[in-house]
């Protein structure tokens, strides 16, 4: 699927993620690691509730289906969801040359700023499509939420 370099077609990669694990009954939360050209390196969906991992965040599990890269810097990470501390302490510690979010709103986006300063490009696109998926699934299902480590990306 290379060629998809616009942040909002790459968006749709994760949207597909996030809506997998929503049907998997899982947290909405997706994410993909793309190339320079925006061909798929990885992909996944967060997997806290329906593997009982807390360690399966969306972010995590996309930066692994890639497999070790040499060089992660002409990367990039493409969010439903702003990434957790645990997942931009990834970013930074692969070198992932940009993050982009859907939806910056839903969670606290302090650690989108921490990025930024460490020279990573952060793009926020206000996704409303992102935050209703999110907020509509918090509204139904707030006590497989509550279950998690405060973190779950």
């Amino acid at each position: 699927m290379a060629g998809r370099t616009d942040p909002g077609e790459l968006l749709k990669l994760a949207y597909d993620q996030a809506r997998r694990g929503l049907a998997e009954g899982g947290v909405p939360i997706g994410a993909a690691l793309v190339d320079p050209d925006g061909a798929v390196l990885g992909a996944g969906c967060n997997g806290n509730v329906q593997h009982g991992d807390f360690l399966l965040h969306a972010e995590t599990v996309a930066i692994r289906d890639a497999g070790a890269l040499s060089d992660y810097s002409g990367t990039t990470l493409v969010t439903t969801m702003t990434p957790c501390w645990y997942c931009s302490g990834l970013v930074r510690f692969l070198g992932i040359g940009a993050v982009v979010v859907g939806d910056s709103e839903s969670w606290s986006d302090e650690a989108l700023d921490w990025l930024a300063t460490a020279g990573v490009s952060t793009t926020r696109l206000h996704d409303q499509a992102c935050a209703d998926m999110f907020n509509d699934w918090m509204a139904t299902g707030p006590e497989a939420w509550s279950s998690l480590p405060s973190s779950a990306g």
